[in-house]
C-alpha cells in the first residue's frame, strides 16, 4: 500500500475550526503550561491488536509522528519511535518529546501514522536522513497500515494523562488496531496509577509497570541563564526502559552544541596577536646589536610579522562567521577555520529511575584535535617538536642554543615583569595616599601589599638565565671586548661553547651594560640587589614613623590637651619622609626592569633565530591544536561546575586537588590518524598549564574570560551572583584552580588492525603509560588531601586502588585493541568526579557506537536496565542519533549501513553518483571491535583470506 503524502493544505484545514479566531482575526491559541527550559510535552506510544495485511509475515511496525500546527495549514512530519518487529502489540521505547521553544498548544493536534516495515535494514538506510519537511517515497519497503489524530489539550487534561485511540485505514473505514498515548513528566510522581503492559518481542516478554518516584532537582532553575549561554540548539530524545524488577525508568538523552566552539578560539587568537606584537616590540628594543646579530633580528621580526598577519587574518575570518555554533566534519580542513574543534558537543542523559535518585550523565564529543589543514605527511607535533628539537641542538654558528626549559623560563620572566611592574608601581602609590592622611592602618596594609609584591619581584630574578643572557647580550653589542673569554653558561649549552670558541670575532661583538665600559658580571647581582635594598628602607621608615606616631599618642595620654597638638606632629610629614624612597625603589625597579626585558628578549631572538620558519610553523600548529583542545575543555570544566554546585565534596575536591578530564581516544596508530594522536598528544598535555577561576558575573554576558599567554592561561568562568553564592570561600577569593588532563587511546577500526599486522603501535602504548603515570599522581593527591567520604560511588569491592592496578595490568598486556583500557578509565573518571571526553577523528561514528555503549551500560550496571532489552536500548539510542547528525556532516552521503550476517555479508548502501556495491566475504573468523563487549554489532570485521579490513558503518551512528 502507498503512503499518503502528509503535506496536504486541505487535510490540515480540517484539523481546525474556521471559528478559532478572534474579533480581528488573529489566531487565539491556549500554551502549555510546563517548567521553564524544560520539554513542553512529551509521551510515550504502544500499539494493541494491530491487523497486517497479509499473514504470510510478522508485523515489524513503527509509529510516524506529524504536527499539524495551528497558524500553519500544513501538516509537518516530527519524529519517530523505533522499529519493533515480530509482534501485533509493539511497545515502543522511543517517546516523543517536543523542546521548550516548540510552537505547541492545546489546539495542536497530532497525527500518528502507524507502517509495516518489510525491509528494515532498506526502510532505515533511506528515511534515517530524510530532512523533517521531507516524505519517504512509496517504495522504501514499508505498507501503511492506520493512523489516528489527537488533540494536545485532550491529552494534557485528560485525567489519566493517557489516550486511546482507534487506528484507521485512510479512507476512515476499516479498523486496523489501536494505539495508546501515555503523557510522560520526568522526575514527577504517578500517584498510585500504573499500567501493566506485556511487551512480546521476539520471544521476549516481560511485564512492565509504569510507576515513578518523586525526586529533587538535580541543578536548579538559577544556573540556567548563564548554562544556556554555553549551548545552543539541544536536540532531545526521550525513552523509557524497563528495569530488572519490571518497572519503567525514563531517560531523556540531549545534545547540544556550544557556543564556545568559536568563543574560545578567537579570544585565544586575540591574546596571540597581542603576546606576538609586544615580542616584536620588545626584540625592536633591544637596541643597537653588531651586524650578525641585527640581521637575523629583521629577518626574525620579518617573519613574526607575516605570522602576526595570519593571526589576524584569521580572527577577522572567524569574526564575519555565522550560521551553525559548531564545525562539522566536512570542514574539519578549511583554513579558516583550523583553530575550531570538530563536532564539539555535550552527550547529556538524565536518568530518572524508579527507586534511585535522578542522575547526570556527561560525556564531551569533540573531533580529535589536530592540525588538519596542515596534514600529517610528516607526522604530527609529538613526532615534529622532537625532531625540531634535536635539529637545534646542532645549529651552526648563527645563534645561542637555549634549552626548551630555558626559553620557558624567558617568557615566564617577561611575563612576571608585565605583571608584577605595574601593581609595584601601583602599591607604591597606595602607601603615598595613606602617608598623606596620616593613617596608621591604611599604611599598614599598603605597605604588606607592595612588600609581598617586590619579593616576588625580585625573587623572578634570582634564576642564573638572567645573568647569562645578559653576558650574552653584552657581547653581541658592537665596539666592545671582553678581556676574559667568558660564555654564557646555565642557559647556553655545551654547544655553545664549542660556538664561540670556532667563531672567536663573535666574542668581540660586545656591548656594554653599562655602555662603554668593560661588563662587570657581578654588577646585575647589585642592581636587583638594589630593589629588595630600596623596600627593606621603606620598611624601615614606616616602622619609625608609626613608632613615633604611638610613642606621641602615650605621651598625649599624660599631657595636658593644650600640647596635644604639638606631639601628634613630632614625627614631620610621613609623605614628604617616604616620597624620596618611593622614587628610590620605583627607579631600581625600572633599570631592573630594562635590563631583564633585553636580556629575556635576545634569549626568545635565539630560539626563533635557530628554527626560521619551522619554529614558527611549529607554534602555529600547537596554537592550533591547543585551541580545539581548550574550546572543549572550556566547555567541560562550565558544564561540570554548573551540575556540580550542590555537591560541597565535588567543590571542596576542585579547589584542594583539581578537576580530573580524562580523554578516551578512538584513532588508530595507522596513517594519518597517527599523526593525528600525535597532535592530540600534545595538545592535551598543554591543557595541564591551563588554570580556572570562578568570578561573579557583572553583567548578562556570561561567557568565559580567558587571559595570559601561551604556557600559562588562565580562564575566568562567570557566575550568577546567586550561583556564586554557593560556593565555598576559597574560590570565592579567588583562588586557582587546577585540571589534570589524561589521555588513553585504544584504536578500533580497520585502520589500527593494519597497524598491529603490519606497523607500529609504539605511539599509543607510550601515551597510555605516561599517562597511567599522571592519573596515578591525581589519585595519590586525591587521597592524601580529601576525606574518604568524598567518593559517592565508591564501592569496597571494586574500589579505586583496584581499578588503577587493573589499568595498569592492562596497559602492560599489550593485548591487540585492549577495549578494558578505555572503560577502566572511564570508571575511574566518573568515581573521581571527573569529566568525560570521548574523541575519534571527526566524533561521528566511532564517537557515537562508543558513548551511546557507554550509556547503556550506565543504565544496566547502575540503574538496572533489564537485561533482555539491552541490545533494543542500545539500537534505539543508536538510531536516533542518526537523523539530525548525518544531515550536518555527510552532505553527500545518504547513508552507510551495515549487517554482519551469519554468512559474513557487509552490505553498504553508498550515494556517490555510483549504485548499490555489496561485498561479501565468505569467511570471517574474527571479528575485534568495542562493541563485541556487549554482544552487539560489529563495526568492522577482518577477513582471515585476506590482509583487507572493511569498515563496518551503521546508519544509526551518523554524527555531525
Amino acid at each position: 500500500m502507498e503512503i499518503k503524502e502528509e503535506r496536504s493544505s486541505e487535510e490540515a484545514r480540517q484539523f481546525f475550526p474556521s471559528s478559532q479566531l478572534d474579533s480581528v482575526g488573529e489566531p487565539q491559541f491556549t500554551s502549555i503550561q510546563r517548567i521553564a527550559n524544560e520539554p513542553k510535552l512529551e509521551f510515550s506510544l504502544a500499539c494493541k491488536d494491530l491487523v497486517a495485511a497479509g499473514r504470510d509475515r510478522k508485523l515489524s511496525a513503527f509509529v510516524q509522528v506529524s504536527v499539524a500546527h495551528p497558524a500553519e495549514p500544513v501538516v509537518t512530519r516530527h519524529s519517530s519511535t523505533e522499529i519493533v518487529e515480530g509482534t501485533k502489540d509493539p511497545l515502543f521505547l522511543t517517546g516523543v518529546t517536543f523542546p521548550p521553544e516548540y510552537p505547541i498548544y492545546e489546539e495542536t493536534k497530532i497525527k500518528l501514522t502507524v507502517y509495516d516495515v518489510k525491509d528494515k535494514s532498506q526502510d532505515t538506510v533511506r528515511t534515517s536522513v530524510l530532512p523533517d519537511h521531507k516524505e519517504p517515497r512509496a517504495d522504501v519497503g514499508r505498507s501503511f497500515l492506520g493512523c489516528a489524530t489527537f488533540r494536545v489539550g485532550d491529552l494534557v487534561k485528560s485525567k489519566e494523562q493517557q489516550l486511546t485511540l482507534t487506528l484507521r485505514t485512510s479512507d476512515g473505514g476499516k479498523t486496523v488496531g489501536t494505539i495508546e498515548v501515555n503523557l510522560m513528566k520526568m522526575g514527577e510522581l504517578d500517584e498510585g496509577e500504573t499500567d501493566h503492559i506485556t511487551a512480546d518481542t521476539q520471544d521476549q516478554k516481560c511485564a512492565l509497570v509504569r510507576e515513578c518516584t518523586a525526586t529533587e532537582g538535580i541543578g536548579g532553575k538559577d544556573n540556567l541563564p548563564s548554562l544556556n549561554a554555553v549551548l545552543r540548539n539541544p536536540v532531545c530524545k526521550l525513552y523509557r526502559f524497563p528495569t530488572a524488577d519490571n518497572k519503567w525508568m525514563r531517560i531523556r538523552e540531549q545534545m547540544a552544541e556550544t557556543t564556545l566552539s568559536f568563543h574560545v578560539p578567537k579570544e585565544l587568537i586575540n591574546l596571540h596577536i597581542m603576546e606576538d606584537m609586544r615580542r616584536n616590540q620588545e626584540l625592536k628594543d633591544l637596541g643597537e646589536l653588531a651586524p650578525h646579530w641585527d640581521n637575523m633580528r629583521r629577518s626574525v621580526i620579518a617573519h613574526c610579522d607575516q605570522m602576526l598577519s595570519m593571526y589576524q587574518d584569521t580572527l577577522a575570518e572567524l569574526g564575519k562567521h555565522t550560521g551553525s555554533s559548531f564545525k562539522s566534519s566536512c570542514s574539519k580542513g578549511e583554513k579558516t577555520l583550523e583553530f575550531i574543534p570538530v563536532n564539539l558537543h555535550l552527550q547529556r542523559m538524565h536518568v530518572h529511575s524508579p527507586r534511585l535518585k535522578d542522575a547526570l550523565y556527561d560525556v564531551i564529543t569533540v573531533g580529535a584535535p589536530a592540525a588538519h589543514f596542515q596534514g600529517f605527511k610528516n607526522g604530527g607535533l609529538r613526532k615534529l617538536l622532537s625532531k625540531f628539537e634535536a635539529e637545534r641542538r646542532n645549529t651552526g654558528y648563527q645563534c645561542i642554543y637555549y634549552s626548551p626549559e630555558n626559553t620557558a623560563k624567558a617568557k615566564e620572566v617577561l611575563s612576571n615583569i608585565s605583571h608584577l611592574q605595574p601593581l609595584i608601581s601601583s602599591h607604591a602609590d597606595l602607601l603615598l595616599s595613606s602617608a598623606s592622611q596620616r593613617s596608621p592602618d591604611s599604611l599598614k596594609n599598603s605597605l604588606k601589599m607592595l612588600s609581598e609584591k617586590t619579593e616576588l619581584f625580585v625573587h623572578t630574578f634570582k634564576d642564573q638565565l638572567v645573568r647569562s643572557a645578559l653576558l650574552a647580550l653584552y657581547t653581541a653589542r658592537p665596539g666592545c671586548v671582553l678581556k676574559k673569554a667568558a660564555v654564557p653558561r646555565g642557559s647556553a649549552e655545551e654547544g655553545a661553547d664549542a660556538q664561540h670558541q670556532d667563531h672567536p670575532s663573535q666574542m668581540k661583538r660586545q656591548d656594554s651594560i653599562p655602555h662603554h665600559s668593560e661588563y662587570d658580571e657581578e654588577e646585575w647581582d647589585r642592581v636587583w640587589a638594589n630593589v629588595a635594598k630600596s623596600l627593606n628602607c621603606l620598611i624601615a621608615m614606616v616602622d619609625r614613623l608609626l613608632e613615633k606616631d604611638n610613642t606621641s599618642m602615650k605621651e598625649g595620654e599624660n599631657e595636658p590637651p593644650a600640647e596635644d597638638g604639638k606631639v601628634l606632629h613630632t614625627g614631620g610629614d610621613w609623605h614628604e619622609q617616604l616620597y624620596p624612597l618611593v622614587i628610590t625603589l620605583k627607579d631600581c625597579m625600572a633599570e631592573v626592569v630594562t635590563r631583564a626585558r633585553q636580556s629575556m628578549a635576545f634569549v626568545l631572538l635565539q630560539e626563533l633565530a635557530c628554527g626560521l620558519p619551522q619554529c614558527l610553523m611549529l607554534t602555529l600548529r600547537r596554537d592550533i591544536v591547543f585551541s580545539q583542545a581548550l574550546a572543549g575543555l572550556v566547555c567541560g570544566f562550565v558544564i561540570k561546575l554548573h551540575t556540580g554546585l550542590h555537591d560541597q565534596g565535588f567543590l571542596q575536591q576542585l579547589h584542594t586537588v583539581g578537576l580530573l578530564v580524562q580523554y578516551e581516544g578512538l584513532l588508530s596508530t595507522y596513517s594519518e590518524e597517527a599523526g593525528m594522536l600525535e597532535d592530540m598528544a600534545v595538545g592535551i598535555s598543554d591543557l595541564q598549564k591551563v588554570m580556572f577561576k570562578v568570578i561573579e558575573a557583572k553583567s548578562e554576558d556570561f561567557l568565559p574570560i580567558i587571559t595570559g599567554r601561551r604556557e600559562h592561561y588562565v580562564i575566568e568562568v562567570q557566575l550568577p551572583a546567586k550561583m556564586f553564592e554557593l560556593l565555598p570561600q576559597e574560590i570565592k577569593e579567588g583562588k586557582l584552580l587546577h585540571t589534570y588532563p589524561v589521555l588513553f587511546n585504544v584504536g578500533i577500526n580497520e585502520q589500527q588492525t593494519l597497524a598491529e599486522r603490519f606497523g607500529d603501535t609504539t605511539l599509543q602504548e607510550n601515551i597510555n603509560q605516561e599517562n597511567l603515570e599522571l592519573l596515578k599522581e591525581y589519585y595519590k593527591l586525591f587521597t592524601e588531601k580529601m576525606p574518604p567520604d568524598c567518593l559517592p560511588h565508591f564501592q569496597e569491592q571494586n574500589d579505586l586502588k583496584g581499578l588503577l592496578e587493573s589499568l595498569h595490568q592492562n596497559i602492560q598486556a599489550k593485548k591487540r585493541k585492549n577495549v578494558e583500557i578505555m572503560w577502566l578509565a572511564a570508571t575511574i573518571c566518573r568515581k573521581l568526579n571527573g569529566v568525560r571526553f570521548t574523541c575519534c577523528k571527526s566524533a561521528k561514528d566511532r564517537t557515537s557506537m562508543a558513548v551511546t555503549l557507554e550509556q547503556c551500560s550506565i543504565l544496566r550496571d547502575e540503574h538496572q536496565l533489564h537485561k533482555d532489552f539491552f541490545i533494543r536500548a542500545l539500537d534505539c539510542m543508536r538510531r536516533t542519533q542518526a537523523c539530525h547528525n548525518s544531515k550536518n556532516n555527510t552532505p553527500r552521503l545518504l547513508a552507510v549501513t551495515s549487517e554482519l550476517t551469519a554468512t559474513g555479508t557487509a552490505l553498504f548502501f553508498l550515494l556517490k553518483g555510483s549504485p548499490l556495491i555489496q561485498v561479501e566475504f565468505k569467511t570471517i573468523e574474527r571479528s575485534t571491535t568495542i562493541y563485541n563487549l556487549c554482544g552487539s554489532m560489529a563495526s568492522s570485521a577482518v577477513c582471515e583470506e585476506c590482509p583487507t579490513s572493511v569498515s563496518l558503518l551503521w546508519a544509526s551512528v551518523g554524527r555531525r
